[in-house]
């Protein structure tokens, strides 16, 4: 991986606290992506953050860390219980990666981390949650949902951290944020983080309505996508997309692609196009079961899968590295779903290629698109020569959905001890230690 995307900061720098230092070690971590060497000093501080930064500049590490050290650093009243960090995320997917990111980051510090989310596993989910934990990662309507029963509680809630706030509001969620935020200590008792791809004049509102005083961070590069992603787009009729599409993936050969289109049925007629043509693929989407898109997600994370068509359920939130190229095949409808999608590849240093489609349905996106990014993507009309005609008919896409998945059981919650400190690991916790696997820094 290309390290030019770092800053001169050292986490060693940071003064953290020594069991997080030592999970960095363990994983390679050395340096600061710009947004963490821009908002730990803040965090680390005590006081609160509201930042910005493209996606797949190091966010999620910048708030587990803060967090994870506020918990690992300051006392716990005796007779207080957990959980003692909420952070909300609007996807599932990015949930998951959120609680993968801070086992792996957290492991030497005897921190539990339950994640919370809807679709699956809802029996164990509430196991965890009785058993008691520590962070609470999760969606927000499997979170009330479990609050109103009493499950836990929010009354020694120590860290707030809100990511992808701006995709709260998009996905209707802000009501329930709200909600929560309401039940738990007051902005001033409790270390409050809010990041954002965008801090747009709603994300303010909501940041200094139930934040105490948040400095703004930003982090911008000169264009609101990512530099090193190149674009292509090709003007293409309706008819011609299918044999574009093959065209395209015969003669770049990608290793490991992002196909996007808008709606459900569009991604299963290309997923059968593809298969039916001898191309591995296979559809995420947000009625697909929980645990099947888990799966698909980790054999695509892992290079089994070399081609995921998806809906704009998995354009935030993912991290899946190395995604060599990212096709639109729909122009998306909103301009900064195409910032979002792009934003898959060219992550942490790395170069990507995005190309789009623009057909007779969708065409009319492109000035709105155009006009939010700042800049002309380079364009021409699809060549003949690059449309393939040898293409054999669909394979036929069960519509079937089933399976129940199984969703993660914490282990033992802090609890609070005679002194008020922190209770590390016990040695015999099992599970893997973070190394050469662990996240990268987004």
């Amino acid at each position: 991986m290309e390290q030019n995307h770092l800053s001169d900061s050292t986490f060693a720098a940071h003064d953290l606290h020594p069991s997080l230092m030592t999970g960095l070690e363990e994983i390679g971590f050395t340096h600061c992506t710009p947004i963490q060497a821009a908002a730990l000093p803040i965090a680390l501080q005590g006081r609160d953050v509201a930042g910005q930064a493209q996606t797949g500049t190091g966010k999620s590490a910048a708030f587990l860390l803060a967090c994870m050290h506020r918990l690992m650093t300051v006392p716990v009243e005796e007779g207080k219980t957990g959980p003692w960090a909420i952070i909300l995320a609007p996807t599932r997917e990015l949930a998951l990666q959120i609680h993968k990111d801070a086992e792996r980051l957290g492991w030497f510090t005897g921190l539990d981390f339950a994640c919370i989310y809807g679709g699956t596993g809802y029996e164990s989910q509430r196991k965890a949650l009785e058993r008691g934990t520590d962070i609470l990662i999760g969606t927000p309507g499997r979170i009330i949902d479990f609050y109103k029963q009493g499950v836990f509680s929010l009354e020694n809630i120590e860290v707030c951290i809100l990511d992808e706030a701006d995709r709260m509001f998009d996905m209707g969620f802000i009501a329930d944020i709200r909600y929560l935020l309401r039940r738990m200590p007051a902005p001033e008792e409790r270390l409050n983080m809010l990041f954002s791809a965008t801090l747009s004049e709603r994300v303010r509102e909501l940041a200094y309505e139930h934040m105490n005083e948040p400095q703004s961070v930003q982090i911008e590069s000169e264009t609101i996508t990512a530099d090193r992603v190149r674009q292509q787009l090709y003007h293409v009729e309706n008819n011609d997309k299918i044999g574009l599409l093959l065209g395209v993936l015969r003669q770049q050969e990608p290793t490991r692609t992002l196909i996007f289109v808008n709606t459900k049925r569009d991604a299963d007629r290309v997923t059968g196009y593809l298969k039916g043509n001898d191309i591995k693929a296979a559809v995420i989407s947000g009625d697909i079961p929980q645990n099947k898109r888990e799966q698909l997600l980790s054999q695509f994370q892992n290079g089994d899968l070399p081609i995921m068509v998806a809906t704009d359920v998995a354009a935030r939130g993912l991290h899946i590295p190395e995604v060599s190229h990212v096709i639109n095949y729909d122009l998306p409808q909103d301009p900064e779903d195409y910032v979002h999608r792009i934003g898959r590849t060219a992550r942490a240093g790395a170069a990507g290629d995005a190309i789009s489609f623009a057909c007779e349905s969708y065409v009319y996106s492109l000035p709105d698109i155009e006009a939010y990014i700042d800049q002309k993507i380079p364009s021409e009309m699809a060549p003949p020569e690059l449309i393939a005609t040898d293409i054999k008919p669909a394979v036929r896409m069960d519509s079937r959905r089933g399976g129940a998945g199984g969703g993660r059981s914490g282990g033992n919650g802090r609890r609070s001890s005679g002194n008020g400190g922190r209770r590390p690991r016990s040695g015999s916790s099992g599970g893997s230690r973070p190394g050469n696997g662990g996240p990268d820094q987004s």
